[in-house]
């Protein structure tokens, strides 16, 4: 309560905003019915309305609004009068300055109506965003709303943290100014949310839509820093325990290139100590929620009950968060950053070391000392996860050094001292990970580009008060003051910078500067200084350093107090509260002691990493640049015997910089860090201790606006001029207060000062200088300013004049009403009265004779009815009752007689049961036990047996002596420094027995000693005791060493002579394989006699296979064009190249070069490299190694394993022979192919052969080097040593072998499954009319494709009698070339065994591991070659078996012609035959027109100038003069003639280059909209081209018969018919892409800010406070109206009709556009509040008519276009709409578009311009939704807020033949292609 008290009186000390008010006015404003606000202890402010007018008196009479209370209210002072309320119109604003009345209830207030009833989280403050926690996940952070944000100014749309992320962006963007954003806030007010969110917009809008790589680090530093920085409160479930401030550093292009986190005042305490319901931090809990892993199962983790330092709160796990699932995120963001998983585990195990420690007991021991126990499982597991020696641990935890002059002494410590040594060992642990984290990541967001711009993000914990305020609350505020100081700069550097632009003069506007209070914490002698000093003091207390600060600073600085009751406390009067601090702990935690023994116990772990975090550092006074948080650690050791002024920390005496030392300096460089930048500030609030969702506490609230500076920001805009309005806006609210001789509309400043001076001013006199008190209103270069105030009492004069003007006009109005109504009356009375009163009477009779008859009648009836219901109800009755009773009496016999049955049988069975069960159980028990101990033993025996007869449990058994000779070797070495060092006691015994000597010399020290003397006897008796013992074990460990190697010598001598038989085995085996290879070169003649048939096959099989790879290429065509990077590489005219993914890999020609891979070179410039994603960078290839000379060879081979180099050998000649014989076979078939021929299906394809070799080619150059690499690397690295383990290389080189065959294998088996499809594939007429003709067999030979056919197949005959006689020809050929390989072969091999021969004593060194693994190689390859022999015998069948089926079906096709119509065949013939006659005459006018076919000739070298010409150098203005289409038809035209010549190669390069042209022209002038439309014009006809001339009868429906006869006869080209529709797809996307990029500036402007009504304003009092946004600095843009959209729209038309691009296309152009535009206006109107109002709703529907209007107008409104903007149209119509409750399903029926969240958003966001509208009820808001649930619920529910602009509709080309016929076409002279020539 006192503190309350103190926060009210406060309120007007620090808080109380003037408004400017002189007693005139003050009488005019404080009358009768003016609402007030007034102090309330627990609402802090309420509403009151005053009850009597204001004259000056004491106390004046008040009616609370809420209780509706009277009472009477102290006026003390005529300058504290109670705060004035602003009208209802004001209530809600986005921006709290721009409220008329500025103070603080009406800023509470106001947040609470926005927090409450609207769901508004977010509120301007001036240039502060205020961010209210709701507790609640809200769908208001998706991209989409990124997406509208992005580009907009800071005031045009609703309040939210991405309009202030992209504030800064545009600022850094556009100025190259860095930015920082502040977020602040006190713990659970989401300052962690609100930072995380502002650095996901950077990485969006810095980005990429889909975020790379640096965004994705930028965001995956989150969770980690969550993890081990953020723990569970009392107030806040994800607390950050420390302070942060990231830098998002970004590049020219404003792109993210890098980030760098800088961390502030870790809560260490936490560690070991969490108050009740809190927890420690989050990663402790989540290790122990992964316990169950297995790689977690070392850490022996348990429950975090179960753990000291987790158990403290009795709180572990949290409500809806899952510790398991946030470990896996955090590993992963780790892995993301590129921390190995083995620091992973390293850190983890630390962190679980930490756990552990706090699990060890220390107890008191005997004196003042301590101790812990020998079986304390904590301390070994600790010192076992930490590699570190138990017992020094052990020793150093309950005992510490103290370096004197002379000696170390060691000092035992007490229970406390110790536990006090651990704790602080445990926090420093913890600091010390997690500064390296820090570091880490700093190190993973590290960018090597140099940054020219950053956006830094600041959350930093808010101002603190508890009921215990200690070190950390102390620096926490503490730092908020220096940024409470920044802030109060910034804002008034602002007003400044407002008044100086316009012009007005001003003065010094006092604002609270706490400058002083910073003084006397960090001054000279401050309180800092004096806390450093007092540590510094060998018997420094806490007490003492309090006392100083009495002396010091009471009475002397005004912030400074000293409670009454207290020695140990002191009082700061803060900016924000009144703090009282606690000493106690002050000294202890600024010094953060840890003892040096213990650091150097962690710093000789055996593990690298922990060693690591403890190290020295080499220069710790200088803060390492970007190094996290400051860390504390021993700083520099003190001169040895010299005093030091620190105290002694460990073993030594140093030097170190105390935390608070630490934090100012940190505090220093980041206040440097935000004075060098233009900030931008986010204050949370948290409005409820009790975290539920929208519930708001006034009282919380109100703390954390005074302490968080918005309240500040509100007085010192209150001081200076809030309400600022521009001329124009002026006039058109206020002119109705203007009189018409003052109105100038050409000089809107001149009018403003007439309406100003009548209306203010009109009462007061004026003085020689102009008007009285100019003051209240300032006339800048663009605004009006005015005092708080001015701008209600101007809209309480506007209402006081509309409201007389309504009443006038009602007056008159309702007048004459009520005459014409009483006339019509009168006169209308008189005859309603004479006809009423006659039939009134004749009504009453017949009344009266109705009701005497029906009494009658009633009367009759009534009485029979009664008597014969009631004899009826009686006799039914009796009936019942006898029934029922004889019923319950048998029923309840029944039951008894079953009940004691039923007991007596239980009873029986129930103890039958369980003698049954009793015996089966045991008997169960027994047999399960023999079972299975019989089953372990026989698996044992079995294991055992296994083991004893494996080699390797004999090299186990081997390395374990060895390893027990090391040991005892290192107990031998132990055992011999331990008998130095009994040595040395024997010295030192020696010493002590001439120091008895001396002491037995004088008699009185002797009697006191002598105790003492026998002591040291004993002790030198216990020591040459345990002297003799250790030589006894000394001695017999010798014995057993020599034992040891003795059976180890023994062990070698065994496998040597193994080694010996394996080697001779080994010989063996490469003889078998020498008679092997004999036996198989006639197996080899057979398999190259097959050869042709089956390469034939072969090319078959793998071009179906390559046109499957071709669709997949064209479906993810789209996806590869956005991969920028990649395409830029691609189409680099040198470096590395790959395969464009857009075209189909046929087409490979057209982009490589058919280079030999000797020929290929390879960059290894730097700037090549390009990153691949996730950090990693495109390997380059290594140039293939140079060929090894003879002598080379032969230093080489003396370490080379002979096994390996023969397999490789093998290998490297099979595949040249392989490769050559491709070559050679290739050649053949390319010289044996007849040119002219018409059957695709034999002839091999050349270009499909050159990319096939050209594969085979590079897949051998690329094993070729991969066995040149592995020589290489075995020449120089392989090395066999005796532990009978390959060496690395070894390794690399049997898994490389092992993969290879692996490949070969695979290609092996997807030959014979694609022969296997092909041989069992048949051609019938069926499958021919199902393939080609829809299943019409009657339509087959419709064209006579039999009799062509028929020749075909002839000629097909000849061509295959050739080829075998060439086959047979060339079979002697290859024979004598296989001799001549086996000759050389066998030259090899002798002298491969000379070489096996001359290096065999090398061999003979060699363990057992790699000779057997080389032999079972060879054995392996002898089984391959087998089974690829008889693999090869079935493909021979198989083949064999193809001829007879192809024979059979030339016999069944020759007897289907003979069947047929065979005079229509020789008919055909004849005319052929005449017509090549005829051809060879003289050519006649009419035989060239009949002869011309509609075809275009062209060289193969003229290709590239047909593409230059036609596509790349056509301009759209030559093309709208010429046939709509030309481009098209003419490249059809050349189609047409490479499928007259069959020259499928040719028809592919043209149609890839042409396809390559489109998309190459369509990519470099993709912003010229007329280029684009005519090339998706001419794709789309030559896609119907295709499909018109392909001949199939569904595209030949209008064709004409000599349209049919220009078909297609011998390529189907539907493959490319896709290709081409894709084509297609992507221009359309492009150009909707460039319309929508073009419109999207105009939409906002033409929909909803254009006001094409007259007279009809839509405009609001806003205060016009002005918004700091970017804009402000900029010139105006140029600003669009609904006309600028119309002319864009019709631009587009004409485009489009110009090209005569398809009408049905056009439609669909003008419906993505029309959603477009409906999308953007729809979720701008959603996002701001001015434009929800009645009249803006009239002004947008009617822009929307002109829209429709358009669309009727151009004939487009059978397209759906229009359709796309009923979303607007019905929020537009919501606006307009009654908002009653009788309403309610009307407006639930006419928003059917909407979904729920678009129509509460809209509800809430409605706003009256005049007070004469209503707001929209909260009841009735709720009852919307309500009943809009009911309807959802039903069509299926959609809670999207926001319309997805990306959305487009499926795009579709519909066929659209063409009347045009190919042979009217003439080639204009202005395309340039004179070298085509018409066939």
């Amino acid at each position: 309560m006192e503190k309350l008290r103190f926060a009210v009186s406060d309120i007007y000390r620090r808080f109380h905003f003037q408004t400017f008010l002189k007693d005139s006015e003050i009488s005019q404003v404080y009358v009768k019915g003016a609402r007030i606000w007034v102090p309330d202890e627990e609402k802090v402010w309420v509403g009151a309305e005053l009850l009597e007018n204001y004259t000056g008196q004491k106390t004046i009479r008040i009616q609370i609004e809420d209780s509706a209370e009277e009472r009477d209210y102290a006026i003390k002072d005529k300058k504290r009068l109670p705060h004035l309320r602003n009208p209802e119109i004001l209530i809600g604003e986005n921006d709290l300055t721009s409220l008329s009345y500025l103070n603080e209830p009406e800023v509470l207030y106001n947040l609470q109506v926005r927090f409450l009833e609207r769901n508004c989280i977010y509120t301007y403050c001036g240039i502060v965003l205020v961010a209210i926690n709701p507790y609640q996940q809200l769908p208001i952070y998706g991209n989409e709303l990124i997406q509208m944000y992005s580009g907009q100014d800071m005031g045009t749309m609703d309040p939210h943290i991405f309009a202030v992320a992209e504030e800064a962006f545009k600022l850094m963007s556009r100025f190259d100014k860095n930015q920082s954003i502040i977020v602040s806030g006190e713990s659970g007010a989401g300052k962690t949310v609100s930072a995380k969110y502002a650095m996901r917009y950077f990485a969006m809008v810095g980005g990429s839509q889909a975020e790379t790589q640096v965004e994705q680090k930028v965001l995956a530093s989150n969770p980690i820093m969550e993890a081990i920085g953020n723990a569970k409160t009392t107030r806040n479930d994800n607390s950050s325990r420390f302070g942060k401030y990231i830098e998002i550093s970004f590049s020219k292009n404003n792109a993210i290139i890098g980030a760098h986190m800088r961390t502030y005042l870790l809560e260490k305490s936490r560690v070991v100590f969490q108050a009740a319901e809190e927890r420690n931090y989050h990663i402790f809990y989540q290790l122990c929620a992964s316990r169950d892993r297995p790689e977690f199962k070392k850490f022996c983790l348990m429950s975090p009950d179960d753990f000291y330092y987790t158990s403290h709160g009795m709180a572990p796990e949290i409500d809806g968060v899952d510790d398991a699932e946030d470990m896996l995120s955090a590993r992963d963001a780790l892995t993301m950053l590129g921390i190995t998983e083995k620091d992973q585990m390293m850190i983890f195990q630390i962190q679980s070391a930490v756990l552990h420690f706090g699990n060890v007991k220390i107890r008191e021991a005997d004196g003042e000392s301590s101790e812990i126990k020998k079986d304390d499982k904590h301390l070994s597991i600790m010192c076992k996860l930490l590699g570190i020696e138990e017992s020094q641990m052990r020793m150093w935890l309950c005992h510490k050094k103290i370096v004197t002059v002379g000696e170390v002494l060691t000092k035992p410590l007490t229970l406390t001292q110790a536990s006090f040594a651990q704790d602080a060992l445990a926090k420093h642990i913890y600091a010390q990970t997690f500064n390296w984290i820090v570091e880490k990541i700093n190190r993973a967001l590290h960018s090597n580009t140099k940054s020219t711009k950053f956006i830094g993000v600041l959350d930093i914990y808010g101002f603190e008060t508890f009921e215990v305020n200690s070190f950390e609350q102390f620096c926490i505020n503490y730092a908020n003051e220096k940024l409470q100081q920044i802030f109060n700069m910034h804002v008034f550097k602002l007003e400044q910078e407002e008044y100086v632009r316009e012009a007005i003069e001003w003065s010094f506007i006092d604002f609270y500067d706490n400058q002083p209070c910073i003084d006397l914490i960090e001054s000279k002698l401050g309180i800092l200084d004096l806390l450093d000093e007092e540590c510094k003091m060998p018997k420094g207390s806490d007490e003492n350093w309090c006392q100083k600060l009495y002396d010091k600073h009471l009475g002397k600085a005004k912030h400074f107090e000293k409670p009454r009751m207290s020695r140990s406390a002191f009082i700061i009067n803060h900016f924000a509260d009144r703090v009282e601090y606690q000493a106690d702990g002050f000294l202890e935690k600024n010094r953060d002691t840890v003892l040096e023994d213990h650091i150097n116990i962690l710093r000789a772990s055996e593990f690298e990493l922990v060693a690591e975090l403890f190290e020295e550092k080499v220069d710790p006074n200088e803060k390492k640049s970007r190094a996290g948080s400051a860390t504390t650690h021993p700083m520099r050791q003190a001169p040895k015997g010299g005093r030091s002024n620190k105290k002694t920390v460990g073993s030594q005496q140093v030097q170190k910089a105390t935390v608070g030392d630490q934090f100012r300096e940190s505090l220093k460089k980041l206040m440097e860090t935000l004075n060098a930048t233009t900030p931008h500030y986010i204050r949370c609030i948290k409005p409820n201790d009790i975290k539920e969702a929208f519930i708001f506490d006034p009282k919380r609230a109100v703390e954390q606006l005074r302490a968080c500076g918005v309240l500040e920001t509100i007085r010192i805009s209150a001081a200076g001029y809030p309400s600022r309005w521009t001329y124009p806006e002026f006039f058109q609210r206020y002119r109705v207060l203007a009189r018409s001789k003052d109105i100038d509309r050409s000089d809107h400043k001149k009018t403003c000062e007439n309406v100003l001076t009548k209306v203010i001013q009109g009462s007061v006199k004026k003085t020689p200088r102009g008007l009285e008190d100019p003051d209240k209103y300032r006339f800048g270069k663009t605004k009006i300013f005015f005092r708080a105030g001015q701008v209600a009492y101007l809209e309480k004069l506007r209402s006081d004049k509309l409201k007389a003007c309504g009443i006038m006009i009602q007056k008159h109005v309702k007048g004459w009403l009520a005459r014409r109504r009483y006339q019509r009356i009168t006169k209308s009375v008189t005859l309603l009265q004479k006809y009423g009163r006659g039939l009134l009477a004749r009504r009453h009779a017949k009344f009266l004779r109705e009701t005497f008859a029906a009494t009658r009648i009633q009367k009759q009836w009534k009485g029979y009815r009664a008597r014969r219901e009631y004899v009826k109800v009686r006799k039914a009755t009796v009936v019942i009752q006898s029934a029922i009773r004889g019923y319950f009496g048998r029923m309840l016999f029944k039951q008894e007689l079953h009940e004691h049955r039923a007991i007596t049988i239980q009873k029986m069975v129930r103890s039958y049961l369980a003698r049954r069960r009793y015996k089966r159980v045991m008997r169960g028990i027994v047999l399960l036990q023999s079972h299975y101990r019989r089953r372990r033993a026989k698996k044992q025996l079995k294991v055992l047996k296994i083991e004893a007869k494996s080699v390797e449990h004999i090299k186990n058994v081997n390395k374990g002596l060895e390893n027990k000779i090391i040991q005892l070797q290192q107990r031998l070495d132990a055992k011999n420094k331990e008998g130095m060092s009994i040595k040395e006691q024997e010295v030192y015994i020696k010493q002590l027995k001439g120091e008895l000597e001396k002491l037995r010399s004088s008699n009185e020290e002797g009697k006191r000693s002598s105790n003492k003397v026998s002591e040291l006897m004993q002790q030198i008796k216990d020591l040459q005791e345990e002297l003799s013992r250790e030589r006894e074990e000394k001695q017999v460990l010798i014995t057993k060493s020599e034992e040891m190697v003795k059976e180890h010598t023994q062990m070698l001598s065994k496998l040597a002579e193994e080694k010996c038989q394996l080697k001779e085995q080994l010989e063996e085996a490469n003889l078998k394989l020498q008679q092997q290879e004999t036996k198989t070169d006639d197996e080899m003649k057979k398999k190259l006699e097959e050869t042709n048939a089956l390469l034939a096959a072969e090319f078959d099989s793998e071009r179906s296979h390559h046109q499957r790879l071709v669709k997949e290429h064209a479906r993810l065509q789209q996806r590869l064009e956005n991969l920028q990077s990649e395409m830029a590489v691609m189409n680099s005219p040198g470096g590395h190249k790959r395969t464009p993914s857009d075209i189909s890999a046929i087409s490979l020609e057209s982009y490589t070069s058919s280079v030999s891979p000797d020929e290929v070179k390879y960059d290894d410039e730097g700037p090549e490299e390009k990153d691949q994603g996730y950090g990693t960078k495109k390997k380059k290839k290594a140039p293939a190694p140079p060929a090894p000379t003879a002598n080379a060879m032969e230093k080489e081979m003396k370490n080379v394993d002979i096994g390996l180099v023969l397999k490789l050998q093998n290998k490297v000649k099979e595949l040249e022979r392989q490769r050559t014989e491709l070559e050679e076979k290739l050649e053949r078939y390319e010289e044996e192919t007849p040119q002219g021929t018409t059957d695709t299906a034999v002839i091999s394809d050349s270009a499909f052969n050159a990319l096939k070799m050209q594969e085979l080619q590079n897949e051998n150059d690329k094993l070729k080097r991969e066995v040149n690499k592995l020589m290489k690397s075995i020449s120089e690295n392989v090395s066999f040593e005796r532990g009978g383990t390959n060496s690395p290389a070894g390794k690399e080189f049997m898994e490389q072998f092992t993969a290879m065959s692996d490949e070969i294998e695979r290609r092996r088996e997807e030959c014979l499954q694609l022969r296997a499809m092909l041989a069992e594939k048949s051609i019938t007429t069926h499958a021919i009319a199902k393939e080609s003709y829809g299943g019409m067999d009657d339509i087959v030979n419709e064209d006579n494709e039999l009799a062509l056919a028929y020749r075909t197949q002839k000629e097909l005959n000849r061509l295959l009698e050739n080829q075998l006689q060439k086959t047979e020809k060339d079979a002697k050929k290859k024979e004598d070339k296989l001799k001549r390989e086996i000759r050389d072969l066998k030259h090899e091999n002798e002298a491969a065994q000379k070489v096996i021969n001359q290096y065999n004593s090398i061999t003979r060194n060699l363990q057992l591991g790699p000779e057997a693994k080389i032999e079972a190689t060879m054995q392996h390859e002898i089984t391959r070659l087998t089974s690829e022999n008889l693999d090869l015998r079935e493909k021979a069948d198989k083949q064999s078996d193809q001829i007879r089926k192809l024979k059979k079906m030339l016999k069944v096709y020759a007897k289907k012609l003979k069947d047929g119509d065979v005079a229509e065949i020789e008919a055909e013939l004849e005319r052929d035959d005449k017509q090549k006659k005829s051809d060879d005459g003289v050519a006649t006018v009419k035989h060239l027109d009949r002869t011309y076919m509609g075809m275009l000739e062209y060289k193969k070298e003229d290709e590239a100038q047909l593409i230059k010409c036609l596509i790349l150098d056509l301009k759209p203005k030559l093309a709208q003069g010429l046939l709509p289409g030309l481009p098209s038809y003419l490249l059809f035209m050349c189609v047409r003639h490479t499928d007259y010549i069959n020259d499928d190669e040719k028809v592919r390069t043209l149609l890839t280059n042409t396809i390559n042209g489109i998309k190459k022209c369509v990519k470099k002038h993709s912003k010229e909209l007329d280029r684009v439309i005519m090339w998706l014009a001419n794709t789309c006809r030559l896609l119907h081209t295709l499909k018109q001339y392909s001949g199939e009868k569904a595209f030949q429906s209008e064709n004409t018969p000599r349209q049919n006869e220009h078909c297609l006869r011998n390529f189907d080209l539907s493959e490319y018919r896709q290709v081409f529709s894709d084509l297609a797809v992507w221009i359309y996307q492009t150009m909707i892409k460039y319309m929508e990029e073009v419109i999207q500036p105009m939409v906002v402007s033409a929909l909803l800010e254009h006001e094409a009504i007259a007279g009809l304003t839509a405009s609001k009092p806003a205060g016009m406070r002005g918004r700091s946004s970017s804009s402000a600095h900029e010139e105006e843009g140029r600003e669009f109206s609904l006309d600028s959209l119309v002319k864009a729209l019709n631009k587009y038309v004409q485009i489009l009709s110009q090209h005569a691009v398809d009408p049905e296309l056009v439609k669909q152009v003008f419906r993505q556009l029309y959603y477009y535009i409906g999308s953007n206006a729809l979720n701008n109107l959603l996002l701001r509040k001015d434009m929800c109002n009645w009249s803006k709703g009239m002004q947008i529907r009617y822009n929307l008519s002109h829209l429709e209007q358009w669309l009727r107008d151009n004939k487009l409104n059978e397209s759906g276009a229009q359709s796309t903007l009923e979303p607007i149209t019905q929020a537009s119509q919501l606006l307009q709409a009654r908002k009653s409750d009788a309403d309610v399903d009307s407006i639930c029926e006419m928003c059917s578009k909407l979904t729920t969240p678009q129509i509460v958003k809209i509800l809430n966001l409605y706003t009256p311009v005049d007070e004469f509208e209503e707001r929209v009820p909260i009841s009735f808001i709720r009852k919307i939704q309500e009943r809009l649930k009911s309807v959802k619920r039903e069509e299926g529910e959609d809670n999207t807020l926001l319309m997805d602009t990306k959305f487009t509709f499926p795009v579709t080309f519909p066929f659209n033949p063409s009347s045009v016929t190919l042979d009217s076409i003439d080639i204009p002279e202005s395309l340039h292609l004179d070298f085509l020539t018409r066939v």
